[in-house]
């Protein structure tokens, strides 16, 4: 799965104007993730058709980047992420960073995870097949 990373200053209504224009594009946020530093924002989206917003973006002077990412679904219980992520250290896959989603399949909550490594990461997954 890809992920679009849209990196913003950090500055009063940025956010909502960055926003403003994926609506006018017409862009169906699935997931997302918004962390800052002192001078500027990385807003983390799950889009449709990530690479043609990313190109309608940088069209507008948007910083914007594709990266790979996992999604993984867990049980939703308490534990149910703590087992996964045992699991996927024991096998060597290293979290960047992860955030969740509200959606739910039945009793699953959904993970969106950074990894350093994404051979470690399609291996482990060889593995364990569960997710």
């Amino acid at each position: 799965m890809l992920q679009l990373s849209i990196f913003l200053e950090n500055a009063k209504g940025r956010l909502a104007q960055a926003l403003s224009v994926l609506a006018e594009l017409n862009v169906n946020i699935q997931a997302l993730s918004l962390a800052d530093t002192k001078d500027y924002g990385v807003l983390r989206l799950i889009v449709d058709n990530p690479e043609k917003v990313e190109a309608q973006l940088k069209e507008r002077a948007y910083v914007v980047k594709v990266t790979p990412v996992w999604c993984l679904r867990v049980e939703d219980r308490p534990g149910g992420l703590a087992e996964v992520l045992g699991k996927l250290v024991e096998r060597g896959v290293v979290v960047e960073y992860m955030y969740g989603f509200v959606e739910k399949a039945g009793e699953m909550a959904q993970i969106v995870l950074r990894v350093r490594d994404q051979a470690v990461m399609e291996a482990a997954m060889g593995e364990l097949r569960e997710f």
